[in-house]
């Protein structure tokens, strides 16, 4: 089995035991409720159980102090005054006589998960876990959190695995300052928080929590905060926040493994966030997440108070690490103007550091998030002059971000067909535009000199509209396109296309090609390093060589190319870790097992090239 759920029935032992509303919505029913409906829905047999152990005293010590450790120890024998003292030193904590055994279950669940991921037994997993841990700080219980779970996992695997470069993914919606507090130095671990901030008017208060907190020292720019400033945040915010500020960082950053601080209490109808983004949204980020690390994402359950959307939230998540296709998302699809705000601070703060994130022409929000609330201006009468100024310029500055994240309804063109005379005829949806010209003459003509296929007419002229498109594309003009081409020159175009796209600065290029095509010749076959290219196919079973090679630079930090003699049942799949150490010293042309691919547990494959490392792509072959 692929994916891992780790869980400990004593984990729901501890409980509130006298009256405290702001400490009572975190109950052991948080934990049957979701695994009640993995049940239900079929999910927790489809995964590998594992019971959870008890971390040890010198794991916790990873991230906790002796003497805090030693006192949450001494919690055991206390009597319930005393634990109600105790827990009144804190900020929103109860203590229970069975704390100290459920939060070691608690982290040694994220480390046993973590162990299991990193030695290959599974692929991916969830840690269904209470107490949750990302408010925990080095001596200090916080926000019902005991130990530090998630920080305690990526300190074992530094020390452990060795791994040098861990994201930690926190979409709970309470900002996690103990997990910044402990690795905002460290740039080793680079740290993605989303939450309720209302310009520090939300829990915990922090003015660490906002924008422009981007780490101490070493550890400049590996602290990402994205503050929400308003409350209502839904699918499309969320996933604007993953594809404009997360993921260009994490590419860009290349981690080894990802941990994901799973709070629910961002979802819909959670009393705590009262945000709108829907259980299946937390499919797609998961989804998003997997394509980082070669696919090796561990999820640790954080907050999430409303049962029912907790528990649907954690099926979704447990989905998306079994492989099942994610719903379809729900409702508008256009962010908030308040959330691009937040969005626009973060990347401008960020700006320094990480090259994915610099845009010239970028226009700094008016009044961001970034100001202390000492520092903010005071508000402004409606209708006056400043006022209007005001809003002329956050109107100018929003309309700028729409432009720069691509969610702009006014785009030149959305969508361009380049069709033959011969598809004249067919009939286009009224927002599709029928692309009539052509690139230049001479252009067409001088990439037609690289394939003999390409000086027939037909396909001469198709592709000096493949090539008008393109440009359009690349110019910014045409959001994306569809082109027909005569088969025959269906591969020496897209050869085309590729070095043409390549000559105009693109860094990374994803092909995904589908039937009887013939692979383009090879890019690099002149000795030069590959081109930054990754191919996904489901190629012809009749060609006899193997696939060109191919090399993944942001895009995915591993990859494996399948070139099957026989009907193909995948297309391309993570390549897993132990495959490599435990077959790379077998010879060219040996049969070997390789236990990562899914699907293809029980087949032999012949290794042609063997690469590990980042950024390798083996090419995996069968002669026909």
């Amino acid at each position: 089995m692929r994916t891992a759920l780790v869980y400990h029935e004593d984990m729901t032992a501890a409980q509130l035991l006298w009256e405290d509303p702001e400490c009572e919505i975190e109950r052991p029913e948080r934990l049957t409720a979701a695994l009640e409906r993995l049940r239900q829905w079929g999910l927790e047999q489809r995964c590998l159980q594992l019971a959870a152990r008890e971390a040890s005293e010198a794991e916790l010590g990873l991230v906790h102090s002796p003497e805090y450790v030693s006192l949450l120890r001494g919690t055991q024998t206390l009597s319930t005054r005393e634990l109600q003292a105790l827990s009144g030193q804190y900020d929103a904590v109860y203590f229970h006589p069975s704390t100290f055994h459920c939060a070691r279950l608690a982290a040694g669940a994220a480390l046993q998960l973590v162990d299991a991921v990193l030695t290959g037994a599974v692929h991916n997993g969830l840690a269904l876990v209470r107490p949750p841990g990302h408010h925990s700080q080095r001596a200090a219980a916080n926000g019902f959190c005991v130990f530090n779970n998630v920080a305690i996992a990526a300190k074992h695997a530094k020390q452990r695995h060795g791994l040098h470069r861990i994201l930690i993914v926190d979409w709970d919606v309470h900002h996690g300052q103990g997990i910044q507090y402990i690795f905002e130095d460290d740039p080793s671990v680079l740290y993605f928080s989303w939450h309720r901030y209302e310009h520090g008017h939300f829990w915990p208060y922090l003015r660490e929590s906002d924008a422009d907190a981007v780490g101490q020292g070493q550890g400049r720019g590996f602290t990402v905060n994205l503050p929400w400033n308003q409350v209502g945040m839904g699918n499309a915010d969320y996933v604007a926040a993953f594809l404009h500020v997360l993921l260009p960082v994490a590419f860009e950053f290349d981690p080894e493994l990802v941990l994901i601080s799973a709070g629910f209490d961002s979802a819909i109808g959670d009393p705590e966030g009262q945000m709108r983004a829907t259980p299946e949204c937390f499919s797609h980020l998961t989804q998003l997440l997997q394509v980082l690390a070669g696919g090796r994402v561990c999820a640790v359950l954080e907050g999430g108070y409303h049962l029912e959307s907790l528990s649907q939230s954690v099926c979704m998540v447990v989905k998306a690490l079994l492989g099942d296709p994610a719903l379809p998302l729900s409702g508008p699809m256009e962010p908030h103007h308040s959330a691009l705000e937040s969005i626009q601070s973060v990347r401008a703060a960020q700006n320094p550091h990480w090259k994915s994130l610099r845009q010239q022409g970028s226009t700094p929000i008016l009044n961001p998030s970034t100001y202390s609330l000492e520092q903010r201006a005071s508000p402004v009468s409606p209708g006056g002059p400043k006022f209007k100024a005001a809003e002329a310029q956050a109107s100018a500055a929003l309309s700028s971000l729409l432009d720069q994240l691509h969610l702009n309804p006014t785009l030149p063109v959305r969508t361009a067909v380049a069709l033959t005379a011969l598809d004249a005829a067919l009939v286009l949806p009224a927002d599709v535009l029928r692309q009539e010209g052509s690139a230049p003459q001479e252009e067409t003509r001088a990439w037609a000199r690289l394939h003999e296929a390409l000086a027939q007419d037909k396909a001469l002229t198709a592709l000096g509209k493949v090539l008008h498109l393109l440009n359009g594309i690349l110019d910014g003009q045409v959001s994306s396109g569809i082109a027909a081409t005569p088969e025959p020159a269906a591969a020496p175009t897209l050869d085309v296309v590729i070095r043409r796209s390549l000559s105009h600065g693109a860094r990374r290029l994803l092909c995904v090609a589908v039937g009887q095509l013939d692979r383009p010749a090879d890019l690099a076959d002149d000795g030069s390093p590959p081109p930054p290219l990754l191919w996904s196919g489901l190629w012809r079973a009749n060609s006899s060589s193997p696939p060109a090679r191919a090399h993944s630079s942001l895009l995915t930090p591993r990859a494996c190319l399948l070139y099957p003699a026989h009907p193909p049942r995948v297309l391309a799949l993570p390549w897993k870790e132990e495959s490599v150490a435990e077959h790379q010293r077998q010879g060219s042309g040996r049969p070997i097992h390789v236990p990562g691919l899914r699907a293809t547990a029980r087949d032999y494959w012949w290794v042609r090239e063997l690469r590990s490392g980042p950024c390798a792509a083996p090419g995996l072959w069968l002669p026909a």
